[in-house]
């Protein structure tokens, strides 16, 4: 059984004169906290993630730049520790179309390449494990924004559509060890909610 404790969106201030030749810089950050059950086993998984983006808006529709992320994950039950770290690199381009004096929509397209190690620990079975990932990866991510005043909006996301494909390795303590090749394809348009604030100067 799944249950989130606490999901937590927070999007740093987006910077951008909505004019040609200015810079966007903006970014996500957030904490996700849930408890999980496997066979009467609990186990707690904390997630802590940042993404900033920096863009140039070359015309008065389109924005593009380069995008980084990191996040952190820590699993814990009571006989064993997971602990992982991810990060990537990538580029984005956003379409904005203003609807009104107070709604702008817009699309970002984010692509990039990612990569992350990780260590596990079991006490009661005395393993240890350590794993090496990488991979690529491409979103498409609709978004809303609603103007409020002096420069200030809100902006809405109710999920997207992505694809990413990649490589796990895990090496054990006995030298044994394990490669998993990974493709997916998703869509959560309408299964997710996120809001964050922005600031235009």
């Amino acid at each position: 059984m799944k249950k989130n404790l606490i999901v937590l969106a927070l999007a740093l201030a987006s910077f951008a004169n909505a004019q040609k030749g200015t810079y966007l810089v903006l970014g996500n950050i957030g904490f996700n906290s849930q408890k999980l059950n496997f066979s009467g086993n609990d186990q707690t998984q904390n997630v802590f993630y940042i993404s900033p983006k920096i863009g140039y808006q070359f015309t008065e529709n389109w924005t593009a730049g380069i995008l980084t992320g990191a996040s952190f994950t820590k699993s814990v039950t009571d006989s064993s520790v997971g602990k992982s770290n991810s990060y990537n690199l990538g580029a984005f381009v956003r379409y904005s179309k203003p609807l009104s004096e107070i709604f702008e929509v817009y699309a970002d397209l984010d692509s990039g390449y990612g990569f992350g190690s990780g260590n596990y620990s079991n006490s009661d079975l005395a393993t240890v494990s350590k794993s090496k990932s990488h991979g690529f990866g491409v979103t498409i991510t609709p978004a809303l924004l609603l103007k409020i005043k002096n420069g200030f909006g809100l902006n809405f996301s109710i999920g997207g559509l992505g694809y990413n494909s990649g490589t796990d390795k895990n090496t054990f303590e006995n030298s044994l060890s394990s490669s998993q090749k990974t493709k997916s394809f998703y869509f959560n348009f309408g299964q997710s909610f996120t809001m964050g604030i922005s600031k235009k100067f």
